[in-house]
């Protein structure tokens, strides 16, 4: 809009300097016909002046108008994107917050778990030292034996099948004794823990180490074995054989691992060697034997009270057999008394009719009479 005015300034004034110089060149007689003519183009120039004004405060005005206008949308353009930046910041916040508290939630249920897992650890290596003590003193050791010898037994046979701490007829004592009828008749159980020589077995690094070990825990076996097949089978009062109970599946499969030699020892001395598992299922199969056995004892009561029960259902048989013959008694008897009561019915008709006949002559009579009467009374 500048440049505008400004050559339109500049046409003011080259046109007045030509008009100065045409004047200054022309004659007087014509100065006037220059200054109308000069007075029209300024009168003009005004007008076009004027105009350019007008149509330049038009696009100001316009110009201004749309630039506010592109202000209005851009400020709300940028607040629109400003509101949305603002809530994702405040969703992602607030997400971000929910996942921490979340996390920090979790955090803590496993550091309770952990706090509560370690005192069950710090409680089970109290345990385990205590074991530890226990197993070292073999008198503790041999009551540790024999207190799962008895949970064993007990939570499998009745009390009338075992005995614990029997004293036999060579002065000897059991740790358990099993009552079975012949064969195999009464079956001795003997807990040992040979638990120093086990240890040093699985102490020894050098090969020296281990070999003097090995022979240490074969002597302690086959020493335990000969003890047991010289203390508990005696002839005539128990089995031909015995149980070596070893409360360690360790040993037991060391045992059998290693030392086949001293497992075959044992099945010559007929001491078998049993850990908790195989004791338990030996125990199950000594339940199965007293159960036959008893059936077996009770095979002639159960015959006994079979026959009886067979005499009872013919003496049964006989007594509906005479409750028929009764009922037909009396269905006939009921037939009989059928036929009287119809007799006696008909004779109660019979006698209804008659009476029912003399009623209806008197009736008949008694109409005749007032009949007559009232004809009387007309004709008077």
């Amino acid at each position: 809009m500048i440049s505008h005015n400004l050559l339109l300034v500049l046409l003011v004034v080259f046109a007045a300097a030509a008009i100065y110089f045409a004047l200054r060149r022309r004659g007087d007689d014509d100065m006037k016909s220059v200054f109308e003519n000069f007075s029209r183009a300024q009168a003009e120039l005004s007008g076009r002046l004027s105009q350019f004004s007008e149509i330049n405060s038009r696009q100001q005005a316009q110009l201004a108008q749309s630039i506010n206008e592109q202000k209005v949308a851009m400020l709300k353009i940028v607040d629109e994107k400003l509101l949305e930046v603002t809530k994702n910041v405040g969703e992602g916040l607030q997400q971000s917050t929910e996942k921490t508290n979340q996390t920090l939630h979790d955090l803590r249920e496993r550091l309770a778990k952990i706090d509560v897992a370690q005192q069950k650890i710090s409680s089970l290596s109290e345990q385990v030292v205590s074991l530890q003590e226990v197993l070292s003193n073999k008198q503790a050791r041999g009551a540790f034996g024999e207190i799962q010898l008895n949970d064993l037994v007990t939570s499998i046979l009745p009390p009338s099948a075992y005995e614990f701490q029997m004293v036999l007829s060579n002065q000897k004592r059991a740790d358990c004794v099993l009552k079975l009828p012949n064969p195999p008749g009464t079956i001795v159980i003997d807990s040992k823990f040979p638990l120093e020589s086990y240890q040093s077995l699985r102490n020894a690094q050098t090969d020296r180490e281990k070999v003097e070990a090995e022979r240490f825990f074969r002597a302690s076996v086959l020493k335990h074995i000969k003890d047991i097949s010289e203390k508990y089978i005696i002839a005539g009062e128990t089995a031909e054989s015995a149980l070596m109970f070893l409360p360690s599946e360790s040993v037991y499969a060391e045992l059998h691992a290693n030392f086949r030699d001293v497992v075959e020892a044992s099945y010559r001395a007929k001491v078998w060697i049993v850990s908790p598992t195989t004791l338990m299922a030996t125990l199950n199969t000594v339940r199965a034997v007293l159960k036959d056995a008893r059936m077996r004892e009770q095979a002639g009561v159960i015959q006994k009270e079979v026959g009886l029960l067979v005499e009872d259902i013919s003496r049964l048989d006989d007594r509906i057999e005479n409750l028929g013959k009764h009922f037909d008694m009396a269905s006939k008897d009921i037939g009989e008394i059928k036929i009287s009561s119809g007799k006696i019915a008909r004779r109660i008709d019979k006698i209804e009719d008659i009476e029912l006949g003399e009623n209806s002559e008197k009736h008949l009579a008694v109409e005749d009479l007032t009949g007559h009467r009232g004809a009387e009374e007309k004709s008077a």
